[in-house]
């Protein structure tokens, strides 16, 4: 007597998960829901400067207001410019929740710091997403820098401390203000907890877009302030100066 129903074909097409691209609808070629094309079209970021990773115009360079002013951070490392499509997927998966595209999105800056760790790039000790207001984390209901930041440990193989950093202080919304209103609405507004351990460690902030660096900036200031050997900058895209092609 025989339990299961017989059967003769290939079992594979049962088992064959085949996955299409998020952005196209096309049939991809590999388990990521991208296709190589779309991939390829991603607005990849070119030159830019050593240090804050702003777009500019011949590689090797280190822009002006690093010059002139090093930040706290050793370095910021993001795969893209913020322009289309990844400005639309960051804005569905950071303000309508749709998860799947801030997944992908992970997922490929994974696949780039990989690389740049095999190439330059010091690994981190841990990782350490920017902290969400707590009224702004009720309203949204996650943090996608923490989403990115698990997804980064889990793909990388490097810790996360969720808690490592706390925002103190409700401040405004940074996206609606200048450079100069962005580093005084974020003054006093993070926190270490307590006994963080920080002191001669290399932390990488994980965020989802790096615009002026002020949000970096406070945060790598008192890591460092605190005793850190490093601090670095992860980030999905990087906007370029107002006014210049993105």
């Amino acid at each position: 007597m025989r339990c299961q129903p017989r059967y003769v074909g290939p079992v594979y097409i049962w088992l064959n998960n085949n996955q299409h691209c998020l952005l196209c609808s096309e049939a991809t070629e590999d388990v990521r829901p991208i296709c190589m094309a779309c991939e390829t079209d991603l607005p990849w970021l070119g030159d830019h400067c050593q240090t804050c990773a702003l777009p500019l115009p011949a590689s090797g360079l280190t822009c002006g207001p690093c010059l002139k002013l090093p930040p706290a951070f050793e370095r910021v490392a993001a795969p893209w410019t913020y322009s289309f499509p990844v400005d639309t997927l960051i804005t569905r998966f950071k303000h309508s929740a749709k998860w799947p595209f801030g997944r992908l999105l992970g997922e490929l800056l994974a696949q780039f710091l990989q690389h740049r760790f095999d190439e330059d790039l010091n690994r981190p000790d841990v990782l350490a997403p920017v902290p969400l207001a707590a009224k702004r984390l009720r309203q949204r209901g996650f943090n996608q820098a923490a989403m990115l930041a698990h997804w980064l440990s889990s793909s990388l193989d490097i810790p996360c401390d969720e808690q490592l950093l706390l925002r103190i202080q409700d401040t405004s919304a940074q996206q609606d203000l200048n450079a100069d209103a962005r580093k005084k609405n974020l003054r006093n507004a993070f926190a270490l907890t307590a006994d963080a351990p920080v002191k001669g460690r290399h932390l990488a902030i994980v965020d989802d877009v790096l615009t002026t660096g002020a949000t970096a900036q406070a945060l790598a200031r008192l890591l460092m302030d605190a005793g850190a050997a490093r601090v670095d900058v992860y980030c999905l895209a990087r906007t370029p100066k107002p006014g210049d092609a993105a």
